[in-house]
């Protein structure tokens, strides 16, 4: 594409975005004072899940040996985070032994917000202290968002499904059982609409390629993956998992947040996992225990932020960060919450012809050269969502909804919609194109900013910052050029001169994240790169392997504890991490079984 096509093109993009946080200025406040819409009011126990309950069922004394039912003498498991990793774990492990599970958010069921593909960005806009998800900005100035949820990230993502690309030191046979696992209760394969079908064609059409198919697995070239979303928008997430589990040995809590690990240390040992302390929706304090047994264990589940932030608040971690906040150190280790990573995304918007359905993540290229290429496009609109007519609120690109408060005005609402008015529908019609870098060497860290585990860690991940990953970026802009002029998308998109010089002519600066702009700098694509640098959530690290795990998970220097989850990763698996963190899920609890029992230990 010419360079003056370009500028052109990418004006067009920002004038786009500069719509759409406006319209989500409305959205946003909007959400702020209608949110208990999309939450589920109905006790967790009538969805046919009846080990679900809140955490004030809980009592402290529940773990004592006098107590009777399933906690008597405290638990086998205690895993903390009912996530996309702790849901299929916390199912396997209740085959043969007594588990709690304690999640932070409450239950998917019922919540329109998580269960359906039209209000995907519902959930990603809501600010509410009971939204399924919990927004963040690093200090890279990029919006972002973390799973609160029964369910985890599995409830809030573009559902997606792609094994991992890499299996080095992990059982294959054991992998090759525990991904047909998920598979079969949870994934489907998509249909695929028009717009699908183009970027299919078109990668192919630019020498990404062979085609290969529908598959999970992660092959060069282009395919359709699979999806968590049935054909009506309906979504699966790992929560469902747990439909599998024992119920006479498991008991999942809802809102309830743990604060810290405790542990004991007699004699100058070894510090050894006792249990934990967490408060429920009331705010009361309680104390899970584990049992005596030799191999009772805590296993952290609680994802790439949460993870390394209980670490953090119990104890475990850099000795001069935890003194500096009053923590009593239980070991000093300085790379907890070091090498964090999070894969940059750009987009590029192609305006429609015509109105299509919507569609999240189908079709993948992967290329050889450490680039992916996905597209999606249409917004939520159904009887269902909070508010009705989302305009350009498209569910691809939700990551872009955190407004500061200040900036939510009724004069805000009232100037956007003055402005919508005089727009065309066909604006509002479109797609994008993503380009995501696979393995970036850029690295980060995250700290603790406080002892509340309430707020979020301050997290950085340095975007751009080792010049491989730029290199990168404009390879995946230079793909996305030869795309979007390709005779297919010639043929299935474009907006005539009218609708164009409209969008030229909005005067609003885009604010896809609140990095300071160079956006006169149209020429540069690694100037556009660091410009309109967002996230696609598949952030990782933080309790590496060999750096705070052992190669089974084990915490280094204490007993009794194990982190299983996407911050042991050095680099997000395949195209989207999620079939590979709920297959690590299952995987782990079989390890685990088949350590501890032996031949008993087959599920």
């Amino acid at each position: 594409m010419a360079l003056v096509s370009l500028t052109k093109f990418m004006k067009l993009y920002i004038i786009f975005l500069s719509c759409f946080l406006l319209f989500f200025n409305f959205l946003a406040f909007a959400i702020s004072t209608a949110c208990s819409q999309g939450s589920s009011s109905t006790p967790p126990e009538q969805f046919n899940y009846p080990f679900i309950k809140r955490a004030s069922t809980f009592s402290s004394s529940s773990s004592s040996e006098s107590s009777g039912g399933l906690s008597e003498g405290g638990y086998d498991y205690i895993i903390v985070g009912g996530g996309t990793a702790g849901c299929p774990l916390a199912t396997t492990l209740s085959q043969k032994y007594k588990v709690l599970v304690l999640e932070r958010g409450d239950v998917p069921f019922g919540n329109y917000n998580v269960s359906y593909m039209q209000n995907f960005h519902i959930s990603l806009a809501d600010t509410s202290p009971t939204s399924a998800s919990q927004q963040f900005i690093s200090t890279d100035r990029v919006f972002n968002s973390r799973a609160r949820v029964l369910g985890g990230a599995s409830c809030i993502n573009a559902g997606f499904y792609s094994r991992a690309s890499s299996r080095a030191g992990w059982d294959e046979r054991l992998v090759n059982e525990s991904f047909p696992w998920i598979e079969r209760q949870i994934v489907y394969e998509p249909k695929l609409g028009e717009w699908q079908r183009t970027v299919r064609d078109a990668l192919l059409d630019v020498g990404i390629s062979p085609f290969n198919g529908f598959t999970y697995d992660h092959k060069y070239g282009t395919k359709v993956g699979g999806t968590i979303f049935e054909d009506n928008g309906r979504r699966h997430s790992a929560a469902e998992l747990l439909a599998s589990a024992n119920p006479a040995r498991l008991e999942v809590l809802v809102h309830a947040t743990v604060q810290r690990i405790t542990f004991i240390s007699e004699g100058g040992r070894r510090p050894k996992a006792k249990g934990v302390i967490f408060k429920d929706e009331n705010g009361r304090r309680h104390e899970a225990l584990l049992s005596q047994r030799r191999r009772s264990e805590i296993i952290v589940s609680s994802g790439a932020i949460g993870s390394p932030q209980l670490l953090l608040l119990s104890g475990i971690g850099p000795k001069k960060d935890l003194q500096k906040l009053n923590i009593p150190v239980i070991v000093d280790n300085y790379l907890v919450g070091k090498g964090m990573q999070d894969n940059p995304l750009n987009t590029i918007f192609v305006p429609f012809k015509k109105f299509q359905g919507q569609s999240l993540i189908q079709t993948v290229g992967i290329t050889k050269k450490g680039v992916y290429i996905e597209a999606s496009n249409g917004f939520g609109q159904s009887t269902s969502s909070i508010l009705r007519h989302h305009g350009i609120a498209s569910a691809e690109i939700g990551q872009l909804s955190t407004i500061p408060p200040r900036l939510r005005t009724h004069k805000a609402i009232q100037d956007y919609k003055d402005r919508k008015e005089d727009l065309p529908f066909e604006i509002f019609n479109g797609g994008f194109i993503l380009g995501k870098i696979a393995r970036p060497k850029s690295i980060g860290h995250l700290k603790l900013i406080d002892r509340n585990v309430d707020n979020n860690p301050a997290v950085t991940f340095n975007y751009f910052s080792h010049p491989h990953d730029l290199r990168l970026c404009v390879e995946s802009i230079r793909i996305i050029e030869k795309l979007v002029t390709s005779k297919h998308f010639v043929d299935y998109t474009g907006t005539d001169e009218e609708i164009t010089q409209k969008l030229l002519n909005m005067s609003v600066q885009a604010n896809v994240n609140l990095i300071p702009k160079q956006t006169n700098d149209t020429e540069s694509l690694e100037q556009f790169c660091k410009d309109t640098v967002i996230t696609i959530w598949h952030y990782h690290g933080g309790c590496h392997v060999g750096k705070v795990v052992n190669h089974d998970y084990r915490v280094l220097g204490v007993d009794r504890l194990r982190v299983i989850d996407g911050s042991t990763f050095t680099e997000s698996p395949g195209t989207n991490p999620q079939a590979t963190v709920m297959m690590m899920g299952r995987y782990m609890g079989v390890k685990i079984l088949r350590e501890r029992l032996g031949r008993g230990g087959n599920v």
